[in-house]
C-alpha cells in the first residue's frame, strides 16, 4: 500500500489533500495537533475537520496528534512507514503575521524547525518520496511595494506593458525588504527546502502561494482574507479594512485548484524547484472589489471601518505570475475565479 503523509491535515489545504489523494487510491498519514485553536481561539479549531476525516475514511486515514516540532514523534512515524511513504505534503504552519509578533520563538520553531524536522526524516527514512512544501508570497516581503502602481478607484494596478503586469515571478528578490516575522520564518523554510532539493537531491517542490481559500476555510480574523471577509459581512458584523483604503490587490486560488498543482508535480517531480502559485490574472481582486461582489450577491451594504495604518510588510498589490508552473505542467488548469469562490463560500455559510 502507498501512503501520502500530510501535515496540517485538518486545515484547508491538508483536508483538501486528504480528500483528493484518497480518491486516487492512496492511504493517508495525517499529522495535526489542532494548534490553530491556540492561534485563533475556538473559531480556528479544526477538530471537526479531523473527526470528519476519521469518520468518512476510517482505516484509509491514520491520524497522529503530533507536533511537527517534536522530532522524536516524527521519527516514530517515519520509521514505521519508511519507503511506503510516496509523498509528503507539508501544509502545517503558524500562518498569521499578527500572531507571530506575540510569540516569535514559537513562530520560528513551528515554521522553520518543524520543516527541517520533516525534511530530515524524509531524507533518512523515505528518500524516494516527493516532498511538497507550502510556502508563501510573503518571502518577497514588502519588495513588491517598490513598484509604482496606478491608483485607480477601486484598486492599485499596473499598466499592461509593465514587466510585472502578469504577476510577480520567481526571480523577484527576497532581499533588502521588510518581511514580517512570519515572512522570515517561512523564508527560512523555503530556502532549506530548496537546499534539500538542489544540494541533497531530494524531489522537493516549493509552492509560494498567494491567498488560498475555499468554503472549508475557517476564516479567522488573523488569517484567511477572503473567507473571513465574506463570513463577516454575511453575519452582518463590522469588517475592518486595514490600510491602503482597501485598494490592496490579492490573487486568490481555490484549494481544489492548488491540490491539482500538487498532483501534477508529484507525477513529474523536480529537485528544489520554486513555483509562484495563486489565482494570477485569472482570479484576483482588491478588498473593495471583494466587498462589492459580496454586497451585490447578498443585496445589502456591508458594515465597514477603515483603518489607515497598514500591516507591517503588507503588499499593496500582489498577483502571482504562474507561467513557470503552467509551462512545466501544461495539463494543469484553473477552474475557480474570485466570483465563483465567493459564491461557494456564501452558499456554504448559508447552509451552516
Amino acid at each position: 500500500m502507498k501512503y501520502i503523509l500530510v501535515t496540517g491535515s485538518g486545515g484547508l489545504v491538508g483536508h483538501e489533500s486528504v480528500d483528493f489523494f484518497i480518491k486516487k487510491g492512496y492511504k493517508i498519514i495525517g499529522i495535526d495537533n489542532n494548534y490553530r485553536k491556540n492561534f485563533f481561539g475556538k473559531i480556528g479549531s479544526i477538530s471537526e475537520n479531523i473527526n470528519d476525516l476519521k469518520f468518512r475514511y476510517n482505516k484509509k486515514y491514520i491520524h497522529y496528534n503530533v507536533d511537527i516540532c517534536n522530532n522524536d514523534s516524527l521519527k516514530k512515524i517515519f520509521s514505521k512507514f519508511k519507503k511506503k511513504i510516496k509523498l509528503v505534503i507539508h501544509a502545517a504552519a503558524q500562518p498569521s503575521h499578527d500572531w507571530a509578533y506575540k510569540n516569535p520563538h514559537l513562530d520560528f520553531k513551528i515554521n522553520a524547525e518543524g520543516t527541517l524536522n520533516l525534511l530530515e526524516n524524509t531524507k533518512k527514512y523515505s528518500s524516494k518520496a516527493v516532498f511538497i512544501f507550502l510556502s508563501t508570497n510573503k518571502v518577497y516581503g514588502d519588495g513588491p511595494n517598490r513598484i509604482k502602481y496606478l491608483n485607480l478607484n477601486s484598486r492599485f494596478e499596473l499598466k499592461k506593458k509593465h514587466k510585472y503586469f502578469d504577476g510577480i515571478n520567481e526571480n523577484f528578490s527576497i532581499d533588502n525588504c521588510v518581511h514580517s516575522l512570519f515572512g522570515v520564518s517561512k523564508s527560512y523554510a523555503d530556502l532549506i527546502c530548496q537546499e534539500y532539493g538542489k544540494n541533497l537531491k531530494l524531489s522537493v517542490g516549493i509552492f509560494r502561494a498567494g491567498c488560498i481559500t475555499g468554503p472549508k476555510h475557517k476564516g479567522a480574523k488573523l488569517h484567511g482574507f477572503l473567507s473571513y471577509l465574506v463570513k463577516t459581512i454575511i453575519r452582518r458584523k463590522k469588517y475592518n479594512i486595514i490600510g491602503y483604503d482597501g485598494k490592496q490587490v490579492r490573487d486568490n486560488i481555490h484549494s481544489k485548484d492548488l491540490i491539482k498543482c500538487f498532483w501534477e508535480f508529484y507525477k513529474k517531480p523536480k529537485k528544489g524547484e520554486v513555483y509562484n502559485i495563486g489565482g494570477g490574472r485569472f482570479s484576483n481582486c482588491s478588498v473593495l472589489e471583494a466587498i462589492r461582489i459580496v454586497e451585490n450577491k447578498l443585496n445589502f451594504k456591508a458594515k465597514i471601518k477603515k483603518i489607515k495604518r497598514n500591516r507591517i510588510g503588507d503588499h499593496k498589490w500582489y498577483i502571482s505570475d504562474i507561467s513557470k508552473f503552467k509551462k512545466h505542467y501544461p495539463k494543469w488548469k484553473q477552474t475557480y475565479n474570485v466570483k465563483k469562490i465567493i459564491d461557494e463560500i456564501i452558499n456554504e455559510e448559508k447552509q451552516n
